[in-house]
């Protein structure tokens, strides 16, 4: 990597170890943060070409730019169209995409000189929000590991996950063939004979198809005390939803694990960061449930106008933008197309934002296309 970068990464790794237990003196952190955002603004505007004439083509630049808010949020677009990367991309250690849900010939691309950033930027808020209450514990995974996509920063992140904090008994139950349902039947019985804790994690629409089989086959379970079900990635894309809080109902009846102990993790391949539900952190924490989603504390979520891209007011819907301090190599500010509402504790998700009413993600678009196509000087 380039001197500049290993000193960048550098500052990054160190944000985050100061921050990996949380914000003690708000102010501080937030200098710290606005300074450390305008810092790797600075460094992408200058190294990461496609984003510079975006942010040319929008009138912003290092000298302009005075606050993280005002940083030029990517949309997810440009991840498709474009090469967003500092370093070389031939040269990167890992290259996440996107399942191409949309379409299979345009997958979005997020390049990783080094993991070492993502993987730290994953493990302690993993701990922070997963496991508060617990070092280790038996981890089932429903989901591939890494060794069997890796271009999948969920595989990578599941495969973290059992590694960092799976106790010896931890097991992926995804083969060749799909979902292990027989296999996956039988450990997990044995863990709750022996009253042992266990914490299933996938895609969350892997439990689907597990509760069909578990139901098809007449089977329920009555999982230890502490025992908790992990769910990622909601229903984009899939032929077939199911309310969330009814997917949460039927955790309860097959496995007998109550809503405090479910936890959606919110994630983009775009991003070096997850954001998590509260609720594991908040019923151990202060015996209730907080379900809205907050990040880690290099991560800042701002909810936008869908018209103007300004930033708008607690408890109305906007479009979803995150601002990453750990996506150092390609846009820290990214534009997503979820839409939510801010709230005093964190952001609800609402789901994706619609065509007709994203205005101004449109407009951001055409920009990102008149950019690729020569930009504008300014």
């Amino acid at each position: 990597m380039k001197e500049i970068s290993i000193v960048i990464t550098e500052k990054v790794l160190t944000f985050i170890e100061k921050y990996k237990n949380g914000i003690l003196n708000k102010e501080e952190h937030d200098q710290e943060f606005n300074k450390l955002a305008l810092e790797l603004f600075s460094y992408q505007f200058q190294h990461n070409m496609p984003y510079k004439k975006y942010c040319q083509v929008k009138k912003k630049n290092p000298l302009t730019v005075k606050r993280w808010l005002d940083i030029p949020p990517m949309p997810i677009q440009g991840f498709k169209e474009l090469t967003l990367a500092c370093e070389p991309i031939e040269d990167a250690e890992a290259v996440f995409m996107t399942s191409g849900t949309t379409n299979p010939d345009q997958k979005g691309r997020n390049y990783h000189p080094s993991l070492k950033v993502w993987d730290a930027s994953m493990k302690h808020p993993f701990k922070q929000f997963v496991l508060p209450d617990r070092e280790k514990m038996t981890i089932f995974v429903l989901s591939p590991a890494a060794d069997m996509n890796e271009n999948s920063s969920l595989s990578r992140y599941l495969s973290n996950a059992a590694a960092y904090f799976g106790a010896e008994n931890s097991q992926f139950f995804f083969g060749k063939k799909g979902l292990e349902m027989e296999k996956f039947a039988s450990e997990l019985r044995k863990c709750e004979q022996s009253e042992e804790p266990v914490m299933l994690m996938g895609a969350t629409f892997a439990y689907v198809h597990l509760l069909d089989y578990l139901k098809e086959n007449g089977l329920q379970f009555q999982l230890a005390k502490g025992s908790r079900i992990f769910d990622t990635g909601g229903f984009k894309g899939q032929s077939r939803e199911v309310e969330m809080e009814e997917l949460y109902k039927q955790f309860h009846t097959s496995f007998q694990v109550d809503r405090s102990l479910c936890i959606n993790m919110y994630g983009m391949t775009e991003l070096s960061s997850q954001i998590y539900d509260q609720s594991i952190l908040s019923s151990c924490l202060e015996g209730d449930i907080r379900l809205e989603k907050t990040g880690p504390a290099w991560v800042k979520t701002v909810i936008l106008d869908p018209d103007t891209l300004k930033p708008i007011t607690n408890g109305q819907a906007g479009v979803i933008a995150h601002i990453d301090l750990a996506n150092w190599n390609s846009c820290i500010a990214i534009l997503t197309q979820d839409e939510g509402c801010q709230t005093d504790n964190g952001f609800k998700l609402l789901g994706r934002i619609k065509g007709a009413e994203a205005r101004g993600c449109s407009i951001a678009v055409d920009q990102l296309m008149q950019s690729a196509l020569g930009g504008a000087s300014i």
